[in-house]
């Protein structure tokens, strides 16, 4: 499925109100995942001039295989055209577990004698990157055990100690796409929202902002997208704490006050951004709406696909993120 990008600022849906706060929701910034679009896919276009037995010298190992996300990403490398091997890991409670997903079996291993299996199947697979889609407690110990073991790796999952994980891979001589947003048009959003920022400092100054997210019910936190744009605008003079972001988990709210479609309910990512004058009379809204996972699962993939290059070309750097993706020239 291919991402695609609306901008059309005259476009708005009624107002509605959440705790005393209106919101407008337009079609400023919008960013959904349709299944309908015919276009050739990122994927696609990366594998141009490539054979896909190049692609399937390639192997992944996706961690966090019986989430949402695991899945999503094996689907899209699936059809990539690289080798998910059949070997994952995940939580005590999961170990032993067969994982059926695009058509594969894959065997989970629980936290004991992790590093003697991956580094079993990193001498099967001497090509092998993992990709990561565990859980926030499991960030640091994973890339600890990556970087022992020497696999390069593409870091999904958010939270941890975000210092300690660069420090680990830096310290080592890993290979690692290390990104909490793996959604390239999204990122490509807050790439303008930062140069914005660092080029017209204070030029909101004294502008109110409010914020508005909804993601699936099982997601407690506020965002870390939210919170990234959140800092733009505060570099741009507004005033906002990330404690005053309205979080929307109710999927009766989602549905009725944000329109969210019911099937995209488990899985969705809206924000919606206010700005207005101190005398009200202007305002500015932008808004970036996602629907399902694969702009996350092929985004992953993509910079499965550039680290490999990486790796390949032994470059001197060796940590990067959605960014240096981007700059590559994947975004197609």
């Amino acid at each position: 499925m291919v991402p695609s990008l609306s901008v059309s600022p005259n476009s708005f849906r009624p107002a509605f109100s959440s705790a005393g706060v209106v919101y407008r929701t337009p079609r400023f910034f919008c960013v959904r995942s349709m299944s309908s679009m015919s276009a050739t896919s990122p994927l696609q276009q990366l594998q141009t001039g490539a054979s896909s037995s190049q692609n399937l010298d390639l192997s992944i190992m996706v961690n966090g295989c019986s989430g949402k996300m695991g899945k999503a990403v094996i689907k899209a490398a699936d059809s990539a055209g690289l080798n998910v091997v059949p070997v994952s890991f995940g939580s005590l409670e999961e170990s032993g577990l067969t994982i059926q997903a695009s058509g594969k079996d894959i065997l989970v291993h629980g936290p004991s004698n992790r590093a003697d299996v991956l580094a079993s199947v990193f001498d099967e697979y001497p090509n092998l990157i993992v990709v990561d889609y565990t859980v926030p407690s499991a960030v640091n110990d994973n890339a600890e055990l990556y970087c022992k073991v020497g696999v390069p790796f593409v870091m999904g999952t958010t939270g941890g100690d975000r210092d300690r994980l660069y420090k680990t891979v830096d310290d080592s001589e890993v290979y690692a796409v290390i990104s909490p947003q793996m959604g390239k048009q999204v990122v490509a959003f807050l790439a303008a929202m930062e140069i914005m920022s660092e080029q017209f400092p204070g030029a909101f100054s004294g502008y109110s902002l409010e914020v508005m997210e909804s993601h699936q019910a099982s997601k407690v936190d506020a965002s870390g997208t939210a919170k990234a744009v959140i800092s733009c605008f505060q570099k741009l003079g507004v005033s906002f704490d990330v404690d005053q972001i309205k979080l929307i988990r109710d999927p009766k709210q989602q549905i009725e006050m944000v329109g969210v479609p019911e099937e995209h309910l488990s899985g969705h990512a809206f924000h919606m951004y206010h700005l207005t004058s101190p005398d009200k009379t202007v305002s500015f809204e932008f808004q970036h709406n996602v629907c399902g996972r694969s702009i996350y699962a092929e985004g992953t993939v993509d910079a499965v696909l550039f680290l490999a290059k990486k790796i390949q070309s032994k470059t001197d750097k060796r940590i990067y993120n959605m960014i240096d993706v981007l700059r590559e020239g994947n975004m197609r």
